[in-house]
């Protein structure tokens, strides 16, 4: 009952407000659409660039190549090659990678190894290159490496945080 009362709710407490304080209400929101509009626009270069870049980097073969580097160490570690283009995409693209997870989670089954790792590595990792994409290019900063450094650096302790508890926990 509380989630179909809460956004009506949260919009009537909003116009009340704007009433009490003697907002113009629907001017305020169609200034804002504009503003939002506009912003849209502005990061369509960003987007454009990241998505055509991810496209290249899979169709030359890239990431198969990346991946045959770890391959070794993921059979040396026991962890299941299976989950290693989802760590490696997971950074990238949010819809690749849950594109991914939902397939190994059919393959293999939600309460498997694999579908519970799977499901802990989407909790525990980011799409750090669409964030900073998009928010970097938003407010205009430029100089993005230092974040890009932090991002990856926790996404891949998250992907090593995810393996360790699901193998304590489920294995």
């Amino acid at each position: 009952m509380i989630s179909v009362w809460l956004i009506p709710g949260l919009i009537a407490t909003v116009l009340i407000t704007a009433v009490w304080k003697r907002v113009p209400a629907y001017e305020v929101f169609v200034e804002g659409s504009k503003e939002g509009i506009q912003i849209a626009i502005s990061l369509l270069p960003f987007l454009l660039g990241m998505m055509v870049s991810i496209a290249i980097f899979q169709a030359s073969g890239a990431m198969g190549a990346v991946l045959k580097v770890f391959e070794p160490l993921f059979t040396m570690l026991s962890i299941p090659e299976e989950i290693l283009p989802l760590a490696f995409i997971r950074p990238i693209s949010g819809t690749a990678s849950l594109g991914m997870a939902t397939e190994l989670i059919r393959t293999h089954g939600p309460d498997s190894f694999i579908g519970q790792l799977v499901s802990t590595m989407q909790g525990s990792t980011d799409t750090t290159l669409y964030i900073i994409t998009v928010y970097f290019g938003a407010v205009g900063i430029k100089r993005m490496g230092d974040a890009l450094k932090v991002g990856l650096l926790a996404d891949f302790v998250g992907i090593v945080a995810a393996i360790i508890v699901v193998i304590i926990l489920f294995q």
